[in-house]
């Protein structure tokens, strides 16, 4: 392999820095035909308990709700209707934090059970609310249990998968480290594992496989998708054998064990980071070259350089801005709705007030609510 795949000789050093760590157990990770295997869930605590013991901050992402839920109602697999995934959701939340009660009990730490959606994250008062809640828990020396809370998400609220809200979970509490714990050993290139994945890489992708886990809804293109958004807001993210008994220390002593995904050399400010991974696109903005590269040198997206638009959005909203041939170019809150934009787009910023008889602003996107979608 050549020098850009392999594992920096810094990384041990870069580990002893860690100080916050997410750790995202996937569903393929803590059951056995179809059960939860106590043994590895108590192996995962145990290596959780210790980073905490060495004055470091854990939380933990776990999945394996739904699983429980199945065999506790009885169902004879996986259901597929929404309604049913709700029920097996809500049968099997308690038992998944029994569990992880009683495998953290031997190490005298109290589990929090948090359960979120996508909207309370993209509710930016909600989001900071539970990152304080989340840092309280922390300060008393609890571990944090966080899954999707999928007894009430449906498609407009639901991260999809736990890899995705485990990378809005480093976001949340300002994590330098996302370990995702696979029944795979790592990103592979056909037989062969991907050590290290650069932000200036992008032949991740490519190595890529289709298809979850049994008992899962994740794969391994959600957590190359989830170690990229990590990164971009400057933590590292691991993928990381999760079966393999003693993994999580080998990880944090850096090494050369799993997919390390290399942080972006510039902090992605958390405010960028909720404005690109969390929010979701409620239109696009067509703009013209001019626009497009003002807006990549970190300048605001004036009207007049809006050729185009798509979608119905309010005022405060997120929306993509691209290029004219519909290549991305960031992602930003919106200052005008998508109806007060086509009277102004095209225009001068001084214009606005005689053309809708109020201003809200010479910017249609302000540069301090812009996150560039390459960043």
């Amino acid at each position: 392999m050549d020098d850009r795949q392999q594992p920096s000789q810094e990384l041990s050093k870069w580990m002893r820095g860690v100080r916050r760590v997410v750790v995202k157990i996937g569903t393929g990770v803590l059951t056995t035909a179809g059960r939860i295997d106590r043994k590895v869930l108590d192996g995962i605590a145990a290596d959780c308990a210790a980073l905490a013991a060495s004055g470091r901050e854990v939380v933990v992402v776990s999945s394996g709700a739904i699983a429980l839920g199945v065999g506790a109602l009885g169902y004879p697999a996986r259901p597929k209707t929404m309604d049913a995934l709700q029920a097996c959701a809500a049968a099997g939340q308690g038992e998944l934090i029994r569990l992880w009660q009683e495998a953290f009990a031997p190490h005298g730490r109290v589990v929090a059970q948090v359960l979120l959606t996508h909207s309370d994250l993209a509710d930016r008062k909600r989001f900071l609310n539970a990152r304080r809640a989340l840092a309280e828990l922390a300060r008393r020396g609890a571990i944090a249990v966080i899954n999707e809370n999928d007894t009430v998400s449906v498609d407009e609220i639901a991260f999809g998968d736990n890899d995705a809200l485990s990378a809005q979970v480093a976001n949340l509490v300002g994590a330098d480290l996302l370990v995702m714990l696979s029944v795979a050993p790592a990103l592979l290139n056909g037989e062969h594992r991907v050590p290290v994945v650069r932000p200036d890489d992008a032949s991740a992708e490519g190595f890529v496989r289709t298809g979850t886990s049994s008992g899962g809804k994740g794969g391994m293109v959600t957590k190359v998708r989830a170690g990229r958004a990590a990164a971009s807001v400057g933590a590292g993210a691991v993928i990381a054998p999760g079966r393999e008994s003693g993994v999580l220390a080998r990880v944090m002593a850096g090494d050369d064990v799993g997919t390390f995904f290399v942080p972006a050399g510039e902090r992605l400010a958390s405010r960028k980071h909720w404005i690109a991974h969390t929010l979701r696109s409620k239109g696009t903005i067509i703009v013209d070259d001019g626009a497009a590269r003002a807006v990549l040198a970190g300048k605001s997206l004036l009207p007049k350089g809006v050729i185009d638009q798509s979608g119905d959005f309010e005022q405060g909203e997120a929306v993509d801005i691209a290029h004219a041939d519909g290549s991305p170019v960031a992602r930003g809150l919106s200052a005008y709705s998508a109806e007060e934009l086509t009277r102004i787009r095209g225009k001068k910023s001084a214009e606005i007030e005689s053309i809708l008889g109020y201003h809200l602003g010479d910017e249609v996107v302000h540069a301090d609510d812009i996150a560039l979608l390459g960043a």
